[in-house]
């Protein structure tokens, strides 16, 4: 079946996931408000710049994780989900979802985000395959800090989706992909029918220039 690739952050969702975890984080007292917020921030901007060193990002985000039990995360996201998250949802994004469900697609999320955070944003959005990076986890579900595989991050991306794509016999025939970031030209580059979506300065150029649809899902 042909793939419809999806970034997640900035794409199907008004905003960034991953940079909001940290600042509900900061807001609920969680974590050290004014050295957390700095360095959330920090890695943000580097991501938007197209430099983020994602292993240090991981440690710095996945060493919450270890700290927590895995209950009270799970509440923590909760209402993360319902403060954070909800409001960041497009009604353009469910109907471009539906577009790619109707035409017999399979639908694919595939983000830097690890999956954590992101796992509970694909059920509300009704995608059920979720290829994201993954923090490490012992038998009984307590977080590590450390990082599980490839981060799922520029050419790791493709990394990922090909072992995904290899343990269920898919291929990138026909393939599309939405994403709003420079940091996903390397996946972009290889599929059929590559999208910008309310893209940054970088890929709007690079699209222009290539013929590359670009669309808006906030307009």
């Amino acid at each position: 079946m042909t793939l419809a690739l999806f970034d997640l952050d900035n794409t199907l969702l008004g905003g960034d996931s991953d940079h909001a975890w940290g600042e509900f984080l900061v807001s609920r007292g969680h974590v050290d408000a004014e050295a957390y917020r700095l360095a959330n921030d920090g890695f943000y901007a580097d991501y938007r710049a197209g430099t983020l060193d994602i292993r240090a990002f991981c440690e710095f985000v996945f060493a919450v994780l270890a700290r927590n039990e895995l209950a009270t995360l799970k509440q923590w996201r909760d209402e993360f989900m319902a403060e954070c998250i909800t409001p960041l949802l497009l009604p353009k994004a469910f109907d471009l979802l539906a577009k790619h469900r109707d035409m017999g697609h399979t639908l694919v999320i595939i983000t830097a985000t690890n999956h954590f955070v992101t796992e509970l944003i694909a059920e509300r959005l009704g995608v059920e395959h979720l290829i994201a990076t993954t923090p490490e986890q012992t038998p009984d579900g307590r977080f590590t800090g450390k990082l599980a595989g490839t981060p799922c991050f520029q050419a790791g991306k493709i990394t990922r989706l090909q072992e995904w794509m290899a343990e269920r016999g898919e291929s990138l025939d026909g393939a599309w992909f939405y994403s709003d970031s420079r940091n996903d030209l390397p996946l972009l580059e290889v599929v059929a029918h590559p999208v910008a979506v309310d893209a940054d300065e970088v890929l709007t150029r690079i699209a222009q220039e290539r013929g590359w649809p670009c669309i808006s899902l906030r307009a």
